[in-house]
């Protein structure tokens, strides 16, 4: 009948939170697929299937002429990887569960344990399939090398906060408006396949060429990649320090929305006359 509360310190509290979190990405991998198992493998098919189209794509079009010295299949999964891993944590943070959520009746669940697990699933997936290609690729038809694989790696990450800033940004205004933010959300994912610029070099581009990217923080990430990935190629028309000021501001920006969003949330807004 009774229960003794017992004080929780800063370090169990966030100890706490972090299980959460952990149980909660699980809960959203599983969720995608009945079988875990076979979701990851899909994941990993999809990524494959992609690298594919876009290697065909570049030998129909002739864009091998315009690529970095190196392995062009690298250079090829380089774009790709950034780019998935983008869309993917976008679009699982876009659709996160919110404040109106039945999960949210638990009293540890919140909307930033929420957030949080679903980027740190999206993360989970793609660098499983990243790695695993990479290392078939590797130990299978050829060996690569990565000449800077942390900063490479750092340009991997950059690509998923990223990708956590515009997704908050959908997430906060879907309610609103789910239809046409939800369909939005879609749009510009698959808008970023041709707008990430992955299939190009900055270097080699004209300066009217350029502008057409120049504002996208994923094609900077997917530029500076490169730079970091390959040793005959240094970027000189992008810069990392854009899209880690636009990823703090997306996400300064996600933030105050979904506040106000749930400060405003309610039930009645999933209802159906």
């Amino acid at each position: 009948m009774f229960r003794l509360e017992q004080k929780r310190t800063k370090y169990t509290s966030a100890y706490s939170m972090l299980e959460l979190i952990f149980h909660s990405a699980v809960r959203n991998i599983r969720k995608s697929h009945g079988n875990a198992v076979w979701g990851l493998v899909l994941s990993i098919i999809h990524s494959l299937i992609m690298v594919m189209v876009m290697l065909t794509l570049a030998n129909v079009l002739g864009m091998k002429r315009a690529a970095v010295r190196g392995d062009f299949m690298l250079y090829t999964m380089s774009g790709v990887f950034m780019y998935m891993t983008h869309s993917k944590t976008l679009q699982a943070v876009a659709k996160a569960d919110g404040p109106t959520s039945a999960m949210m009746k638990h009293s540890p669940m919140n909307v930033i344990v929420a957030i949080s697990a679903a980027a740190l699933g999206a993360l989970y997936q793609q660098t499983l399939s990243a790695g695993v290609i990479l290392f078939f690729y590797h130990s299978m038809i050829t060996e690569i090398t990565i000449d800077q694989p942390i900063q490479m790696m750092g340009m991997f990450l950059l690509a998923w906060a990223s990708g956590i800033g515009v997704g908050m940004i959908f997430k906060a205004a879907t309610p609103w408006a789910p239809d046409f933010f939800g369909l939005l959300t879609m749009i510009y994912a698959r808008a970023n396949m041709i707008a990430s610029g992955k299939m190009f070099l900055a270097n080699m581009m004209s300066t009217t060429l350029l502008s057409w990217f120049n504002w996208n923080p994923l094609f900077h990430i997917i530029d500076q990649a490169r730079g970091f990935i390959f040793l005959n190629y240094s970027p000189h028309f992008s810069s990392i320090q854009y899209p880690v000021i636009v990823t703090l501001i997306l996400v300064m920006i996600g933030l105050m929305g979904e506040y106000y969003t749930r400060a405003y949330a309610s039930v009645s807004w999933g209802a159906r006359g």
